[in-house]
């Protein structure tokens, strides 16, 4: 019986440590293993992270670099004309608001009051930043009656995007004409290279002076101000010595023309005297003979002498 009992409890306890190393060994082993993946995952997550970012940011570029491609670029242009009670004292204030406005007057032309425009008028010709543009005619505005306003743009984005796409390809046609005459051995290699390098050197700088040209339209914009005073500045009845200085033009004027004319008529009388002196002797002549050989004429004194 004692032997009987004995031999299971043996039994027993080995199945017992055989089962406590099994699962202590698969225990130490799940936790090696968690422990090696850990940093693995760590890494592959800041990878992610990391991609994730530069996606992000690629992203926010392209948008930006869309933004500003869709965004118009405008060469604009404003006229605006106005009456004013005084041509000198309205170019005088058009010059300050222009200080202010830190812009550039690029031309100006008056004219004085005349008698077939007895009006005194001036053309002011402006230029200020594109984002100045609706303050500065709102100033202008206010120095008159306005008579007229107008505004006109024109889109040259697809120019501009044009020639910078010339532009940069110009500049590598360049750059590689450039390592070509570096490596070429025989002068005549060297000349025609140098040409063609020379060719497009100048094609990139008339495309970029035609760029920056439009850049600069597209920055600043151009402003005509017509003014116009609202009375004449001169009284409707000339002064004195006014009107007898335009009667003496007058009259000297009308005397050398008269004497002209006079001057004239003696040259083609001159010209033609011999057939005048042909004709007037031929009206002499069938005058004396129509005296002498009419019948009438003739007989006539005789009768009234007889009587």
């Amino acid at each position: 019986m004692y032997t009987s009992i004995k031999l299971p409890r043996t039994s027993a306890l080995f199945i017992s440590a055989l089962l406590g190393g099994v699962i202590f060994t698969s225990c130490a082993s799940s936790d090696r293993s968690t422990n090696q993946s850990a940093p693995q995952i760590a890494a592959n997550g800041a990878v992610n992270q990391l991609t994730a970012r530069e996606n992000s940011i690629s992203q926010k570029a392209e948008t930006a670099s869309s933004i500003v491609r869709s965004r118009p670029q405008l060469i604009k242009k404003a006229a605006i004309s106005l009456t004013v009670n005084s041509v000198d004292k309205t170019v005088d204030a058009v010059s300050q608001i222009i200080n202010q406005q830190q812009g550039d007057l690029i031309g100006l032309k008056q004219q004085q009051p005349k008698s077939d425009n007895p009006r005194h008028t001036a053309t002011i010709q402006l230029r200020v930043a594109e984002n100045l543009l609706e303050p500065t005619l709102e100033k202008l505005a206010k120095l008159g009656t306005v008579e007229s306003r107008n505004i006109t743009a024109e889109d040259v984005g697809d120019r501009l995007v044009d020639f910078q796409a010339r532009l940069t390809n110009l500049q590598k046609t360049e750059a590689n004409l450039q390592k070509i005459m570096d490596r070429a051995g025989s002068i005549r290699d060297v000349l025609s290279v140098a040409q063609e390098l020379s060719n497009v050197r100048e094609t990139i700088e008339q495309i970029n002076a035609q760029l920056k040209s439009l850049q600069n339209q597209v920055a600043y914009s151009t402003i005509t101000l017509n003014l116009q005073a609202a009375v004449s500045s001169t009284s409707s009845q000339p002064a004195f010595g006014l009107q007898v200085q335009e009667t003496w033009n007058k009259s000297t004027h009308s005397l050398s023309s008269f004497s002209v004319g006079l001057l004239k008529l003696g040259i083609w009388l001159i010209v033609y005297s011999p057939y005048l002196l042909i004709f007037a002797a031929l009206v002499y002549g069938f005058n004396r003979w129509r005296r002498t050989h009419s019948p009438r004429l003739t007989q006539a004194p005789e009768s009234t002498t007889s009587e």
